[in-house]
């Protein structure tokens, strides 16, 4: 029989050959962990597109974890458009341990899919900084923020499993809202550390906006469907 390829589904090596001389198609071939991990990324984030809601993710993902082959993998995101998930056995690349951001009369905005640093140094002198965590990629399990700010603004836009202490930033003419997302409790993924001084200024953390009619329909906030499920998640 001849190796046949399954849409959108994980990449693996070509099927072995039995011992009458046969070739195992590669839908029937048994996945591994990584496999599956892999799917279950792919299925969260078309969670958080929209393409799924809350009840077809659990569903899907469960199914992912307990699959056997390929070819159940492959029926779990045959109707999904495929995405830029890296082939099992490639390494993320691993994001810089420091990074500096300057920010003067403008305004600078980190959002999407972007890595987030070990240390991050933030100067701001009339501008504005907004840090959108909510589909960041989180490598390290603490972010050391180093905040210079006098008359500008820090927004930190979080997800739940983000936590923030500030109790070592110095607050002078400034104010300082930390609002806990909303969301179901899950397991810690990052911890930021602020600290630094503000001055004429205010340090904002708060979930991401939900438009009007979203807020009307009760719809979940964008974050809430490519939360884990299933199984917790650790940080790093």
């Amino acid at each position: 029989m001849a190796d046949e390829t399954v849409p959108q589904g994980p990449a693996g090596p070509p099927g072995p050959a039995r011992p009458g001389g046969e070739v195992l198609a590669r839908e029937n071939l048994r996945a591994s962990h990584e496999d599956r991990d892999q799917i279950v990324d792919q299925l969260r984030v078309a969670a958080g597109d929209g393409r799924l809601d809350a009840a077809e993710l659990d569903q899907r993902v469960e199914a992912a974890l307990t699959a056997r082959t390929y070819g159940d993998l492959a029926v779990l995101v045959a109707d999904l458009p495929a995405t830029s998930a890296r082939p099992p056995g490639v390494a993320a690349p691993r994001p810089k341990e420091a990074v500096r951001i300057e920010c003067r009369h403008s305004n600078t905005r980190r959002d999407g899919r972007w890595a987030v640093p070990q240390r991050l140094e933030i100067q701001v002198k009339q501008g504005n900084v907004t840090l959108d965590l909510t589909q960041a990629d989180i490598t390290w399990p603490t972010l050391q923020l180093d905040v210079q700010l006098q008359h500008g603004n820090l927004i930190l836009i979080t997800r739940p499993g983000i936590f923030i202490d500030a109790d070592d930033l110095i607050m002078r003419s400034g104010n300082v809202q930390l609002r806990s997302p909303h969301g179901p409790e899950v397991p810690a993924v990052l911890r930021i550390d602020l600290a630094g001084e503000v001055r004429h200024g205010n340090m904002v953390a708060r979930p991401p906006y939900r438009s009007f009619w979203d807020w009307l329909r009760r719809r979940p906030y964008p974050y809430v469907a490519a939360l884990p499920a299933g199984r917790p998640q650790r940080p790093g």
